[in-house]
């Protein structure tokens, strides 16, 4: 892995994984243009996450038995072809379901990270891991506030149409630079895909760190979900370029958690994993002042990006560590757990804002963060539960 080909990786899989998340803070918009009530669109958002979550389980299994140098920029491409779609969609229906084919495709950034965790060492897996995976969240919340300044200057359909542009120009760039690899095993498509359940059956420290990364990102998705509504509406009433240039307090955050990759490779991943769940906790004790006070949000959204980024380095340097042969497959377990988790957060958010408003949004928040600590805190009391220490 050169730094050149590890920043094309981080960036190319920061805009995969930012198409999923373009239509965030546009929910209003989008609610508004197609005469629906407010809660409504974010079933498009959890449409969205349940497509990644099916394309994560049947397609990344295939980097271990496929030429990655045609299968990445393949998927890519069909992305864009569904973000065309969306741009054209007449109706709410046709949008959600576009979208939910959108996050079926984009799922080359989890293809791309296990390809680099094949073509790097032991001693530099966390650092480059950190940098790859803060692409990844950092395109989720770049893809936020590029939303809102397309949206605003064009209106939300431009919006897809830069993103299949973007899509199509990286797809063409992995194309040239890929290296091509000799596939690690040969199987067939169904024994691949009941391997992803034997591995995470036999490898107990993976079903810990996919239970931390289900958590993590149900929070992290009801979060920046319900932030839309509480921005949209009173005492804010933001428009949807400024709710998405929200998401850069989360982009510092994301910046500043990259020494997770370092603290790794130094064999600190379990202390550093425990902190980020305290920290996350304290992030929603801060949200819980945003209905009043806008820069304890914006406090509370830094700290949170912090957690969050950190908690996904340290889950996915550990995980990757776990086989050099399964690491599509274990990438698939990971992030499927991931998006189902992001899914319920999604889904979470408007039964939530519907019942209780931003305060019931941040109890569900924090009461996720303190489960995660507990299991943290048992987990470390009781190390052989844990399976191989990360």
């Amino acid at each position: 892995m050169t730094r050149s080909l590890t920043w094309l990786f981080a960036i190319a899989g920061g805009a995969a994984v930012g198409n999923l998340y373009y239509a965030q803070p546009l929910l209003d918009t989008i609610a508004t243009s197609f005469h629906v009530a407010r809660g409504t669109t974010g079933f498009l958002m959890a449409g969205t996450q349940i497509g990644y979550a099916v394309g994560i389980f049947l397609i990344v299994p295939l980097g271990d038995i496929r030429n990655r140098q045609r299968l990445i920029p393949l998927m890519m491409g069909l992305s864009a072809v569904l973000l065309v779609v969306c741009a054209l969609a007449p109706t709410l229906l046709l949008l959600t379901v576009a979208m939910t084919c959108v996050g079926l495709t984009t799922v080359a950034a989890q293809l791309l990270n296990p390809f680099a965790g094949d073509l790097t060492d032991d001693a530099t897996r966390g650092r480059v891991t950190g940098t790859i995976v803060g692409g990844f969240i950092s395109g989720i919340l770049l893809a936020r506030v590029i939303s809102g300044i397309i949206a605003g200057a064009a209106g939300w359909r431009a919006v897809f149409a830069f993103a299949a542009a973007l899509t199509t120009v990286l797809a063409v760039l992995l194309y040239r630079a890929l290296p091509i690899v000799p596939a690690k095993e040969s199987r067939r498509y169904g024994s691949l895909l009941l391997s992803v359940f034997t591995i995470v059956r036999r490898e107990r420290a993976l079903q810990v760190v996919m239970v931390y990364g289900a958590i993590s990102f149900a929070a992290f998705t009801l979060f920046w979900t319900a932030l839309t509504f509480l921005l949209a509406g009173a005492p804010y009433h933001y428009s949807a370029a400024a709710i998405g240039l929200f998401s850069l307090a989360g982009l510092f955050g994301a910046i500043v958690a990259q020494g997770a990759g370092r603290l790794h490779d130094r064999g600190w991943s379990n202390a550093g994993a425990g902190l980020s769940w305290l920290l996350a906790a304290v992030a929603w004790a801060l949200s819980l002042l945003a209905v009043r006070s806008l820069p304890w949000l914006v406090i509370g959204a830094i700290v949170l990006d912090i957690a969050t980024q950190a908690q996904r380095i340290f889950n996915q340097a550990q995980a990757l560590a776990l086989s050099a042969v399964a690491r599509s497959r274990i990438i698939t377990a990971y992030i499927t757990g991931n998006f189902i988790g992001g899914a319920v957060g999604s889904l979470s958010a408007s039964i939530l804002w519907s019942l209780g408003g931003w305060t019931y949004v941040v109890l569900a928040g924090l009461a996720m963060s303190l489960a995660a600590s507990a299991m943290w805190l048992a987990l470390r009391t009781h190390k052989h539960l844990a399976g191989r220490p990360g």
